[in-house]
């Protein structure tokens, strides 16, 4: 009985150290990406193609890679900001962690190389990248912010720089997905601002104040705004009624309403619960390319 008690408890906190819900989160966007927007006449041929997934294994070992990373360095910051999550240091040695990281990266970034250069580069820079930013990137005002948007952005955008068909919606997706992360990571550096501030970080609402990280946030949210009610009104244009109210009613209202309350938010609890909306309204965001696809 302990032995698989013991067991359970290892598979969850191997679960909390590679964020396994985001990982799922990421394989969708990808599936759908490639499945709805690149090749929706023939969805199952495409899903099962060999290069998708070669290349999604390859992202998804950067990502896994880079969360371990990303724990291994926030040892001391998560101790204050999130004390019943950690893992590295706890259940997992920060020696092992290292190994995991660097046996994943190493992993994803030859499994993409030997598909195409292109896609092996962008794959080496994410996993540089998210190394830049576990080790002083996410310390650096809006530079840690912009560059996990981008590594979002680049998970969107690479089935499209695989197959090379030139569709424009998978770039309007990945700009959505870069705006609606810069979004979340300020408010996710606002609501981590203690254990920020106690580690020498220079993260923004510890350098310009939480008034200012509010308004630079929602200047993104406008962006965003602007963005999809485009794609609202050029649904409806030419007569795509369920996908111009599908955005409309779970990306648009919502983001509308993400940033009446970001106006308003002042405690901790606020932004952790607007951090939320902004996953909410991500999921709904890749969703909608089902509705695109039909």
């Amino acid at each position: 009985m302990s032995s698989s008690a013991s067991a359970g408890a290892r598979w969850r906190h191997l679960v909390r150290l590679v964020r396994l819900p985001n990982l799922l989160i990421m394989a969708l966007t990808l599936t759908l990406t490639q499945t709805c927007l690149l090749a929706p006449e023939q969805p199952l041929a495409a899903l099962v193609d060999v290069r998708f997934l070669l290349v999604s294994l390859a992202m998804l070992c950067v990502a896994a890679g880079g969360y371990i990373i990303n724990d291994y360095y926030d040892v001391k910051i998560d101790a204050i900001n999130r004390p019943g999550t950690l893992v590295v240091g706890h259940t997992v040695g920060r020696r092992t962690a290292m190994m995991a990281h660097l046996v994943l990266s190493f992993e994803g970034v030859v499994v993409a190389a030997a598909l195409s250069k292109v896609v092996g580069l962008v794959t080496l820079g994410a996993a540089l990248l998210l190394w830049g930013y576990s080790a002083r990137f996410k310390r650096l005002a809006l530079v840690g912010n912009l560059s996990i948007a981008a590594l979002t952005a680049a998970a969107v955008l690479l089935p499209e720089l695989l197959r090379r068909t030139g569709d424009s919606a998978v770039w309007a997706y990945a700009l959505a997905a870069f705006l609606l992360t810069v979004v979340r990571e300020i408010v996710k550096d606002i609501e981590d601002m203690r254990g920020d501030a106690q580690h020498d970080c220079r993260t923004l609402p510890i350098v310009a104040g939480v008034a200012r990280s509010k308004w630079v946030a929602g200047l993104f949210l406008l962006c965003l705004v602007t963005l999809v009610a485009g794609g609202v009104w050029a649904a409806l244009q030419v007569g795509h009624w369920r996908l111009g109210l599908w955005l409309l009613g779970t990306v648009l209202a919502p983001a509308l309403v993400l940033g009446q309350q970001l106006r308003r938010a002042d405690r901790r609890r606020d932004f952790a619960r607007l951090s939320m909306m902004c996953k909410l309204i991500m999921l709904a965001g890749v969703l909608s390319m089902l509705v695109l696809g039909r």
